[in-house]
């Protein structure tokens, strides 16, 4: 999809469509990580689908430029294709990697230079049906990053039947690694507002800073004017030919629906299947679509604070309207940044200023119900007790900032610097020179500053378009898709910030045989999040070839989670010991910086009321280790931790000083069950919950 002012996301899911930047944290939390039995993405109880309406016509899909033609490959079992072509495991993957040598530019013949796009496959594992292949997010997403994590929640019908294929992009990880991560940090936490004369030249001048930075990051590379969807989509279809299949089913999720569109609209007889969750209605201009995308966070921003006033625990540790807490921050935020603390896992802490800009961009959060939640939690302590640290947690989450030294955090599975440079020559903007395109910018901007009180700053997400090198000069938009004779499936979530839930409906209403499934509430991007109405019907459209039994279908879903209570600033309020593990538990698993864990990095952080929390991978899952860390004033606990992932035994051993001393066991099950013994102001403890 397209990353905005964040990253989005996280996961995973990453993230859009053309225009602005997605975080994607990406947004889905470590897969392997300490999951609980109500956190795991399985099928979840969901009323049976509600169906309606027929489809209407659609226009015929305009024709993209001819490229040169792709080179069939002979038939053969998937394994044997791939040792032929050279295939070599995927770096910590199951599946098995292939490059593929490609023209740099397909669309012309006098040019001989080469790259490699490297894809990713993971054979059938019973009788084959054919080749599924996923575009993830972004612009600017690893699709082999997010391949494993991915494909682990597929029904098992999908991989016995279909060679699965993901694939880094020309540019990404491990088809070019190019990468600014710094300059995109600078540019996310930079004031956006363009309310004034003054503001808008000091926007300008930060867009512009940013591409020179940007470009200067990554070393200018000789690619870069080839990065766009045109040139990427001919990469899928080379990686087709050679593998032999006659054709393929494709999956597209947010910018992936853009590629997938593309890809249809050049090569209708390639396709088996076709399936668009988190949809980008390609006949949009970049500010068309922008417009509509600024709307949107502004309403799922509301509709999460409306969630929060909806539920009871939320509501009571909010305190007051949610909506009016959040609007009363911005509001001082706009008079000044505010100062604040921020506790340093070295140890101190350091006096830092918390912006509007930054608050903005906290809103990275708001791509998926869980992180909705997490959102939510951050904004409750600010109300509870005018603290800004989570909050802040949250921001330096959403950017990749190391939390201690506010660096870019590099980040292999997501680039900024491929996000601009295919969104930038995919969307052209009107104008002959940079200074043109950027006052047409501007005062399209106008309409947004205008009618958005929350998160205007959405719409100049890309700004550094204007001044990109190599400009797209054609204004012309594609054609709707119809996609004749291609069964296809349009996925959305009506809390989609990133797409919009009307570009879904605009896709879906031209194509001659689509179907639309529609998410309450819900994430962006749908399928594979354990909604069950929603995966089963992907699951038998591939797998039994089964189209829904309506052109329309209702899908149930949530806003935000259930709001976890936050941890109580004085211990005294537990009532007992198990009390206490359990909310240190909570704490733990809902810090941003574990929930969107790579499980990769060694990671500690400071606890809110002194000491530190360290945690990294081990050969059973995690390990944890706490210095005289306390969540609450008056637990504080030293000693260590462990998530067994076969077991899926969560475990902490610590000695507690404070309002008591003691040394105590807690055990949380993969049943949820929790357990704490030991001894605790001289008493011995043996309690179960």
């Amino acid at each position: 999809m397209r990353r905005l002012i964040i990253l989005l996301f996280i996961l995973i899911a990453c993230s859009t469509a053309s225009p602005t930047p997605t975080p994607e944290p990406g947004d889905t939390p470590n897969p392997t990580s300490t999951l609980r039995p109500t956190d795991t993405p399985e099928p979840t109880d969901t009323p049976e689908p509600t169906n309606t309406l027929e489809p209407t016509e659609p226009s015929t899909p305009r024709p993209t430029r001819t490229p040169l033609s792709a080179t069939e490959a002979p038939l053969e079992d998937t394994a044997s294709r791939l040792e032929r072509l050279g295939g070599y495991p995927c770096p910590d993957s199951d599946f098995t990697c292939v490059n593929v040598t490609v023209p740099l530019d397909h669309f012309n013949a006098q040019d001989e230079r080469r790259i490699d796009v490297v894809f990713g496959v993971l054979p059938a594992t019973g009788e084959r049906q054919g080749m599924f292949v996923t575009v993830v997010g972004g612009p600017g997403s690893s699709g082999l990053l997010s391949a494993d994590a991915y494909t682990s929640y597929f029904d098992p019908g999908i991989t016995e039947h279909f060679d699965v294929v993901f694939f880094d992009q020309r540019g990404v990880n491990l088809s070019g690694g190019l990468q600014c991560a710094q300059a995109a940090a600078d540019f996310y936490r930079a004031d956006w507002d363009a309310t004034t004369p003054t503001d808008e030249e000091n926007l300008l001048d930060v867009a512009q800073t940013f591409v020179e930075d940007c470009i200067a990051e990554m070393g200018d590379p000789e690619i870069l004017p080839y990065l766009d969807t045109v040139q990427a989509v001919e990469d899928v279809e080379a990686f087709r030919g050679m593998m032999g299949d006659e054709q393929l089913w494709l999956y597209g999720e947010s910018y992936g629906t853009q590629f997938a569109q593309t890809y249809a609209a050049s090569h209708p007889d390639r396709l088996a299947g076709l399936i668009l969750d988190g949809t980008v209605d390609l006949t949009l201009t970049d500010i068309e679509f922008l417009k509509g995308q600024a709307q949107a966070f502004n309403d799922v921003l509301v509709e999460t604070l409306q969630a929060c006033n909806d539920d009871v625990l939320c509501a009571e540790a909010m305190g007051h309207d949610a909506l009016a807490v959040y609007d009363g921050l911005a509001a001082r935020l706009k008079q000044a940044p505010l100062p604040f603390d921020f506790p340093l896992s070295t140890g101190g802490v350091e006096r830092r200023e918390f912006t509007f800009p930054d608050l903005e961009a906290t809103t990275g959060y708001l791509y998926s119900e869980t992180a909705r939640m997490l959102f939510l939690r951050a904004l409750a302590a600010y109300a509870r007790d005018d603290t800004l640290v989570p909050l802040a947690r949250v921001l330096y989450n959403s950017l990749y900032l190391d939390p201690d030294t506010l660096q870019a955090v590099p980040d292999p599975s997501y680039s900024d610097a491929v996000y601009y440079a295919v969104t930038c020559r995919d969307y052209a903007h009107a104008g002959n020179t940079p200074e043109e395109r950027a006052l047409g910018f501007l005062r399209a901007g106008d309409e947004m500053d205008a009618s958005l009180s929350r998160m205007a700053s959405v719409f100049y997400g890309d700004l550094p378009c204007v001044f990109w090198p190599y400009p797209q000069e054609d204004q012309t938009r594609p054609a709707p898709l119809k996609a004749e004779g291609i069964p296809t499936l349009v996925l959305n979530a009506t809390t989609d910030p990133a797409t919009p839930y009307s570009d879904a409906v605009s896709v879906y209403s031209q194509l001659a045989d689509g179907y639309l499934v529609t998410e309450t509430g819900g994430p962006h991007v749908i399928f594979g999040w354990g909604n069950a109405c929603v995966d089963s019907l992907v699951a038998a459209f591939l797998v039994e070839a089964k189209l829904p039994a309506e052109r329309e279908t209702v899908c149930e879903g949530v806003v935000a989670s259930e709001f976890v209570p936050l941890a109580p600033l004085d211990a005294a309020e537990f009532e007992n010991p198990l009390e206490a593990l359990a909310s240190v538990d909570d704490e733990i698993y809902y810090l941003p910086e574990y929930y969107y864990w790579d499980y990769t990095t060694p990671t500690a952080i400071a606890c809110p009321f002194g000491g530190t929390l360290a945690f990294e991978s081990s050969a059973a899952g995690e390990t944890f280790m706490l210095t005289e860390c306390a969540f609450s004033d008056g637990f504080v606990m030293t000693g260590h931790g462990s998530y067994d992932t076969d077991q899926d035994l969560f475990t902490l051993k610590v000695s507690v000083t404070g309002l008591q001393e003691g040394a105590l066991t807690y055990t949380r099950d993969g049943e949820g069950t929790l357990r704490v013994t030991g001894v605790y102001g001289g008493e011995t403890i043996d309690l179960e919950g």
